[in-house]
């Protein structure tokens, strides 16, 4: 038979919004020259953070610096005080200092505080997952025509005339994902935007050594990487500084980058705020020293050991010493004192850990218990119905009170503490034994623990679960770091609300990790493949609906799992009050003793229970307390005659030794018992010898496991609950996306207008009537900086076979230009040699269009046949300048990494000038007034021949259209991913009832789906290759 597909049911998408929080409005790229215009009259300082270990000018620490990087003892040398010679003869011993770790170039930057440049931050791009799915659900045929809200409005309402007052006014949040070196960007968030002391928890993954070339990737469409290859190496344009193998200190270099960006950190932190460092056991001693001394050893909270497979190698396979498989997290805390924590807790398996002392069960009436047998405790299901697992516990403490050292009477035995006393009082201890939860053991009283009363366990600090295996979550990144580690640490360590940093972005799972968990996040990268990554894994991520506390669905099922009424206020959908959560009730031995409860159910049931054992006794002729009432129908016998009865059933016993046990036995009790007709068991059974008792028997038996059940339903009732934070309930019927987010940098990326604006600059610029601006003037030994790398690197192309490698590279005394550089154009030995201008952009900010006319003018002048320019952004209509008369122009984008000039050798290793091409695309007009672009690659300027030629779609990562652009945002209206992966698949899979197939299907083509003309005039196509180079283009429509 055919089974048929489950009919699709329709589900409403929302997202989260933090309508509470608020974040300072920041220049966008389309707004950098009102930014600059405002930093020319306000210039920012750099930020400056004090050393934990400050030294004066020209000292050292005493050492052999050759053994670098080393342990040192602070302060060993020490002229004793007075009060220290008196503690050192009162107590033995004296405070002498402590250690540091200490590597070449550290005694030299401890001489000052460290110095860091906070340039602006700007927004690139605003993204509104939900306004993508809602665009893609208008296209749809069952939803044809529907308007769509305007949910771009979520990013900020703030009147025209402070849009450029910029750092002075608050806006409403929105996520962030930014590109830049992380040690400027969180100097910028902190002195900018007052961020210090804002921060959460901060989640760091540095690179686990010191070589950069399995640390990163070159493209979003391959994660292999070949350590040294060139043709690897070459393609990626900008690389975060700890990942660079051409660091000239190495390891040395690689502590001052950990230890810089730390103190930064720290300053970020709230006072309850944690940091975790993500660590290979490469590095884990040298990245704790260095925690040690920039947050101090009091502050520390673990190391956590996080197994990372199961397999542990062998020498078939390379492992020729002991296996790693296990990384580490290092936890510190800013104040260990006021430090937030929420336990985690995990499900207890039985007979794993956790679990291993549960080997005792127990019958359902609480009366009788026993080991397990073997076969029970390798398959529990093999336990009889009923009986329960439980654990037996010590009842003593060693500094009881004398109101808990008395003696207790168990099942006829009299037990006292060995030493100190009972863990509770005399009522406490009556009230365990009315719920049957003591056992004696020997001479020793326990208390029963039932595997039951809590079947979680708390999680502590090997992670031995996460474990990735063939089936684990598909990586999209070279160094992707399992999702469940980030989740616990920022589960543990923050509430819904809080604000989460990741200076290490990676392809984004701190970020999406953080967006499901109902967290405010900024994740920071230098590397353009790591955020096109994490750009596309949050804008087609889906994620559950978890109910918020407050909310009137919240409230609903807050009740139904406390029982509490809750408040009849309206609701307002404050994330930070947190989600519905399952709980876990905590059976213990002190809510069973403070349970008075348990009295008055035992008193209850007493009114029935003693007059029926007074008539069963009476029946019987025994004097049977509760406890030795049997739970079957029958009297057993007494112990001599249940010894005589086993020795008369074993088999393996002589002939005359078991008759002689039944001849004892019948000359006793004057029975006539032989081997045929003795019973199996030594009981008297009462249907046979006392009818009378049967029902009254099982009254009382009846009777007294009610008690136990309304006994066992107040314990549970009085338990205490921990919350599980990890497991929120969830509602099926929705499904959410991730909420509003920016895409920021440094630098902005280039914009293309397709019109020509501010000619009259150009004019001036033409004319030599333009003075080089101080703003854009490179300070010296920037410039030097550059010449140097130029000359080691030369000039990139798209490909690698599109350098200029520069045979000779000068200073020359121009205006603009700051060099001469000569290279031939095809083979050196065959070629044309050509001279080539070069014009060196501001070590912060853009190079404008009329900086590059007046730079022409002066090539032209000098009779160069090409300008080179070098910066770290053009503006937006400086990026389609690439001729002026006969003066061709190169426009090179400079890689972030020259601003880490200290740390970086000019190897020619990396490409440190990349010349970009711009996008070919085509807007066409449709019926109706709407309108269609087409993108139909990306147009390449070749140095080496001077053409320009034009490649396909195969090198487009994604494209993003703004089909409203009004010249101040961009805003992510459609979005297209022409990569060979599907982002959406999930997504697609839980709205298949919302979206058809066919409007899924548009995400994924070089055509976008028809638009409505703009009210603004004008839209904005943004393209985005596989190595994470963006280009923008505008269109006046």
């Amino acid at each position: 038979m055919v089974r048929g597909s489950r009919p699709a049911v329709q589900k409403a998408v929302e997202t989260l919004l933090h309508d509470e929080a608020s974040r300072k409005n920041i220049p966008t790229a389309e707004l950098q020259s009102f930014a600059e215009a405002d930093e020319t009259l306000t210039s920012a300082a750099p930020a400056a953070y004090k050393r934990a270990r400050p030294l004066q000018t020209g000292q050292h620490c005493e050492r052999d610096p050759d053994l670098d990087p080393q342990i040192v003892w602070n302060g060993v040398r020490i002229r004793l005080t007075s009060e220290q010679v008196d503690a050192l003869v009162k107590t033995g011993s004296v405070a002498i200092g402590d250690s540091q770790l200490v590597w070449r170039g550290k005694d030299q930057q401890d001489w000052s505080d460290l110095i860091v440049q906070a340039p602006p931050i700007y927004i690139q791009e605003k993204v509104h997952p939900k306004a993508i799915v809602e665009d893609l659900r208008r296209a749809s045929p069952q939803h044809f025509g529907e308007g769509i809200p305007d949910l771009f409005s979520d990013f900020d309402e703030l009147p025209a005339e402070a849009r450029t007052e910029f750092y002075r006014h608050d806006q409403h949040w929105s996520n962030r994902m930014i590109l830049g070196d992380s040690l400027q960007v969180m100097a910028s968030l902190a002195e900018r935007e007052a961020l210090k002391g804002k921060i959460q928890c901060i989640y760091f993954d540095p690179p686990y050594g010191i070589k950069f070339n399995s640390n990163w990737q070159v493209s979003t469409q391959s994660r292999d990487v070949k350590d040294g290859k060139q043709n690897d190496i070459s393609r990626e344009p900008e690389q975060i500084k700890a990942f660079r193998d051409t660091w000239k200190d190495g390891v040395h270099s690689y502590l001052t980058y950990l230890r810089d960006r730390l103190s930064v950190m720290r300053e970020l932190l709230t006072e309850s705020g944690s940091v975790f460092v993500q660590i290979g056991d490469e590095n884990v001693h040298r990245v704790r020293a260095v925690m040690d001394e920039v947050f101090g050893s009091d502050n520390f909270v673990s190391l956590i050991t996080v197994l990372k497979t199961s397999g542990a190698g062998s020498p078939a396979i390379g492992t020729k010493v002991l296996a790693s498989v296990a990384d580490f997290v290092i936890w510190y805390a800013r104040d260990l004192k006021s430090v937030k924590y929420r336990q985690l807790f995990l499900q207890r398996q039985f007979g794993e850990e956790g679990a291993s002392q549960y080997t005792f069960v127990q019958s359902p009436d609480c009366g009788s218990v026993r080991q397990m047998s073997h076969e029970e405790k390798r398959n529990n299901r093999t336990i009889p119905p009923g009986w329960s697992i439980l654990a037996h516990d010590n009842l003593t403490s060693q500094t009881g009170a004398e109101t808990t050292r008395m003696r207790v009477e168990w099942c006829g035995a009299n037990y006292s503490p060995s030493k100190g006393g009972w863990k509770t009082n005399t009522q406490g201890m009556s009230r365990l034994a009315k719920a049957y939860r003591l056992l004696g053991l020997g001479k020793t009283l326990r208390y029963k623990r039932l595997f039951k009363d809590f079947d979680q366990r708390p999680i502590h600090h090997v992670w031995s679960d996460l474990r990735t295996s063939g089936f684990a979550e598909q990586k999209t990144y070279v160094v992707q770091t399992n999702p469940k580690v980030i989740e616990r640490c920022i589960l543990m360590a923050t509430d819904p609300g809080d604000l989460v940093l990741d200076p290490t972005c990676g392809s984004g799972t701190t970020a999406t990790v953080s967006e499901q968990w109902g967290r405010r996040w900024i994740t920071i990268d230098t590397s353009r493949v790591a955020l096109a990554l994490a750009r596309t894994r949050l804008m087609s991520a889906r994620y559950p609906y978890y109910l918020l506390a407050d909310s009137p669905e919240g409230r609903a099922k807050e009740q139904a799992v406390s029982g509490r009424p809750q408040p009849m206020a309206a609701s307002l959908g404050d994330i930070r009050q947190g989600f519905v959560c399952e709980r876990a009730p905590h059976v213990t031995l002190k809510s069973i003793a403070n349970n008075a409860e348990i009295d008055v159910i035992w008193d209850k049931w007493q009114v029935t229970l003693e007059p029926l054992r007074e008539q069963l006794n009476a029946l019987l002729g025994t004097d049977w307390e509760e406890w030795q009432i049997p739970p079957e129908p029958e009297r057993p016998w007494d112990a001599e005659f249940q010894a005589l009865h086993a020795k008369a059933m074993d088999s393996k016993q002589p002939l005359k030794v078991r008759q002689g046990a039944i001849d004892r036995m019948n000359a006793e009790w004057e029975w006539d018992y032989t081997l045929e007709t003795l019973p199996e068991r030594p009981v008297d059974d009462f249907a046979k010898y006392y009818p009378d008792a049967v029902p009254v028997h099982a009254a009382w038996w009846e009777a007294r496991i009610a008690r136990q059940r309304e006994i066992d339903a107040s314990i549970g009732r009085a338990a205490d609950v921990e919350m599980l934070f990890d497991r929120p309930y969830a509602d099926a019927g929705k499904v959410r996306v991730a909420g509003p987010f920016t895409v920021e940098s440094l630098s902005p990326h280039r914009v293309i207008p397709s019109d020509a604006l501010g000619l009259d600059e150009e004019f001036e610029a033409l004319d030599g009537r333009r003075p080089r601006n101080a703003a854009t003037a490179p300070a010296q030994d920037f410039s030097a900086l550059v010449l140097e790398n130029l000359a080691a690197a030369g000039v990139q192309g798209r490909n690698r076979a599109d350098r200029i490698r520069f045979t000779l590279l000068q200073p020359w005394p121009g205006r603009f230009i700051g060099a001469e550089g000569r290279f031939f154009e095809g083979e050196e030995q065959s070629g044309v040699e050509r001279r080539a201008a070069i014009l060196i952009g501001p070590e912060f900010g853009m190079l404008s269009r009329p900086d590059l006319v007046a730079a022409a003018r002066e090539a032209a002048e000098a009779r160069f046949d090409v300008l080179v320019a070098c910066a770290f952004a053009y503006d937006a209509h400086a990026s389609d300048l690439t001729r002026l008369g006969p003066i061709t122009i190169l426009q090179a984008k400079m890689n972030p990494d020259l601003h880490m000039a200290d740390d970086l050798k000019a190897t020619g290793k990396g490409n440190l000038f990349v010349v970009f091409g711009e996008p070919d695309i085509e807007v066409r007009r449709l019926d109706g007034d709407e309108l269609e672009v087409e993108v139909k690659g990306i147009d390449v300027f070749d140095p080496n021949t001077g053409d320009v030629r034009s490649d396909d779609t195969s090198g487009i990562a994604a494209w993003f259209i703004d089909t409203d652009y009004d010249e101040e945002n961009f805003f992510v209206r459609h979005a297209y991913f022409l990569g060979a992966n599907d982002p959406y698949k999930s997504l697609k899979t839980a709205l298949r009832a919302e979206i058809d197939e066919a409007a899924w299907a548009t995400l994924y083509r070089s055509t976008s789906r028809p638009f409505a003309r703009p009210t603004t005039g004008r839209i904005a196509v943004k393209v985005i290759n596989h190595f994470g180079d963006e280009v923008m283009k505008v269109y006046g429509v």
